[in-house]
């Protein structure tokens, strides 16, 4: 299916210098990109089905690896886009700011998925991503990203369906916070979290929620005081326990019919 993507030497020289120049430099922040092949979460951000040699042309257009450090940024708003971003170690959050300096966090992003997304349309990002724990990332630059897609059907759905998966997740979001009640908000977040840690090969059931209880609660329109509350009540009720950040889930069916 992907027999046809070619190697980074075999895209238009002008499309391959203009996504060097667009790449990172490497400096103590960004160094050589690891092989895909080596990668813990290649199962979870590889396209599925690429044989030996087409995994290494997937490799080609991976510029770098890049270290961002708890509380940096891998990108702002209005930063000119250049490049999509696979966390290969770590997590983010992505953040907005509102006219009056409040920020609002729109979405939590684990290893294994897709940061940078938001750039496509306008050219620059619309968001912050901001790390929540020390991370990695690698940096595919987007134009040597969309000639492989010229020359791969395969890749291109790929991409199509990260994209898609965009859309999904902000029409989620919007019926989360404008048609539940605090209670199913939290339990849809947690089941949320659930399902993301069992596709990258995770305990569904037992995990540490790498966010804070205040940027839940930002993310889900919620005071921190009725997080807090709503985590005691699944508690109560059997639900959950919680010691820290750690959360185990004891019933699964009975926090999805909350």
């Amino acid at each position: 299916m992907f027999n046809e993507i070619p190697f980074a030497d075999d895209i238009a020289p002008a499309t391959v210098a203009r996504a060097q120049a667009c790449a990172p430099r490497t400096s103590a922040s960004n160094r050589p990109a690891q092989q895909c092949a080596s990668c813990s979460m290649r199962s979870a951000c590889v396209p599925q089905g690429l044989t030996a040699q087409d995994l290494t042309r997937f490799d080609s257009i991976v510029s770098a690896t890049r270290l961002i450090k708890r509380g940096d940024s891998l990108y702002r708003a209005n930063d000119p886009f250049q490049s999509i971003y696979a966390i290969r170690a770590g997590s983010f959050k992505t953040v907005v700011m509102h006219r009056d300096g409040r920020e609002q966090v729109t979405g939590f992003h684990l290893a294994g998925e897709v940061l940078g997304l938001d750039g496509v349309c306008t050219e620059h990002h619309s968001s912050d991503a901001i790390a929540i724990e020390d991370s990695s990332v690698c940096i595919i630059p987007y134009a040597l990203l969309e000639s492989l897609c010229a020359e791969s059907k395969g890749l291109q759905q790929q991409v199509l369906r990260m994209m898609s998966g965009e859309i999904v997740r902000e029409s989620s979001l919007m019926m989360l916070l404008g048609t539940m009640s605090a209670e199913q908000r939290v339990a849809a977040f947690l089941l949320n979290l659930s399902s993301r840690m069992k596709a990258r090969g995770y305990s569904a059931a037992e995990f540490n929620l790498r966010m804070t209880r205040e940027e839940m609660g930002n993310f889900l329109g919620m005071k921190l005081e009725t997080v807090s509350r709503m985590f005691s009540k699944f508690q109560r009720d059997g639900l959950v326990q919680t010691h820290g950040k750690q959360i185990r889930i004891v019933n699964l069916d009975a926090l999805g019919r909350v």
